[in-house]
C-alpha cells in the first residue's frame, strides 16, 4: 500500500492533510473552547458565495472563496461589537446570504454550471503543489499569531469579561480570533470541501478535549488525532476506492465514537469502584 506513495498526486494530498491536521489542532481547539461550531460552520458556507463570485468574474473560485469567507468573518465580529447582536444570529444570515450569493451567481454566469462537487465535498488528491506552498503558508501566518497572542487569545476564549477587566483589546483580539477561523476554513476547503470543513475543525479538538488539562496539551493532542484521521482516511480511500474526504470525515466520527464509549466504560468502573 505505500507504493502509492511513488505518485506525487499522493505526496501532494498527504502533506495538505498534515497542514490541515495542524490548522484543525490549533484554530479547532479555540472554536471548541469558545463555542464557535456554528460560526465555522456558517463560514464554510458562506465561502460558496465567493465561489460563484469567483466564477462570474472569470477568477480563481478559491481565491474568492478566500475574500469572501475573510470578509464574512470580519462583518460578523464586527456587528456583534457594533449592534449587539447574538453570534448565532449573524452566523445564520451570513451562512444564508453566501449560499444564495453563490447560486445566483453561478445562474447568471454565461454558458453550463460549473462542476461543484469538488467544492461541496473537496479531493485532496487534487490538490497541486503550488496550492500546497499556499495552504503552508496560511498554516503558518496562523501558528505564528497563535504564538504572538496565545495568552491574549486564551484570555479572550474563556472568558471576554475577564480580559477587559484586564485592559486587554478584547474586540480586536475577537476579530482577530474570526480571521484565523476564517483563514482555516479557506485551508480546508480544498480537503474536505464546504459541507465537511466543519466536522474536521470540530471532531479532532473535541476528542482532545476529553483527555487534556490545558489548552497546549488539548491543541498537540488535537493535531496528533486530526492527522490519524486525515492521513489514514487517505489510505483508507485508496484501498477501498472510496472519495478520500468522506472516508476522512467518518473515521474521525468513528474516533468520537470510540472515546465516547470509553469515557462511558470508564465512569461506570469508577461508579461500581466508589459504590
Amino acid at each position: 500500500m505505500l507504493g502509492i506513495l511513488g505518485f506525487e498526486f499522493f505526496r501532494n494530498a498527504v502533506i495538505a492533510g498534515l497542514i490541515a491536521s495542524i490548522v484543525c489542532g490549533i484554530i479547532g481547539s479555540f472554536i471548541i473552547v469558545k463555542r464557535l461550531v456554528s460560526l465555522s460552520g456558517g463560514l464554510a458556507h458562506t465561502a460558496f458565495g465567493g465561489i460563484g463570485l469567483g466564477y462570474f468574474l472569470g477568477i480563481d473560485p478559491f481565491l474568492g472563496a478566500a475574500g469572501f469567507t475573510v470578509g464574512s468573518a470580519l462583518l460578523i465580529g464586527t456587528i456583534r461589537e457594533k449592534f449587539g447582536q447574538y453570534m448565532e444570529t449573524l452566523t445564520g444570515v451570513v451562512w444564508a446570504a453566501g449560499m444564495a450569493i453563490g447560486i445566483l451567481f453561478i445562474a447568471l454566469t454565461p454558458g453550463y454550471a460549473p462542476e461543484l462537487f469538488g467544492f461541496l465535498f473537496g479531493n485532496i488528491l487534487l490538490i497541486p503543489s503550488e496550492d500546497l506552498v499556499i495552504m503552508g503558508i496560511l498554516a503558518l501566518v496562523i501558528l505564528g499569531i497563535v504564538t504572538a497572542g496565545f495568552n491574549q487569545l486564551i484570555a479572550v476564549t474563556f472568558d471576554e469579561e475577564y480580559a477587559r477587566v484586564m485592559n486587554l483589546p478584547v474586540t480586536s483580539l475577537l476579530l482577530l480570533l474570526l480571521l484565523l477561523i476564517a483563514i482555516s476554513v479557506v485551508i480546508l476547503l480544498r480537503v474536505v470541501g464546504i459541507i465537511l470543513v466543519i466536522a474536521l475543525l470540530t471532531i479532532p479538538p473535541a476528542i482532545a478535549r476529553e483527555y487534556t488539562s490545558s489548552m497546549r496539551s488539548m491543541m498537540c493532542l488535537s493535531v496528533l488525532a486530526a492527522a490519524v484521521c486525515t492521513i489514514g482516511g487517505l489510505f483508507l480511500s485508496y484501498t477501498m476506492n472510496v472519495p478520500s474526504g468522506a472516508t476522512i470525515i467518518l473515521l474521525a466520527t468513528g474516533g468520537y465514537g470510540i472515546m465516547l464509549l470509553e469515557r462511558w466504560v470508564t465512569g461506570r468502573r469508577e461508579q461500581s469502584a466508589a459504590g
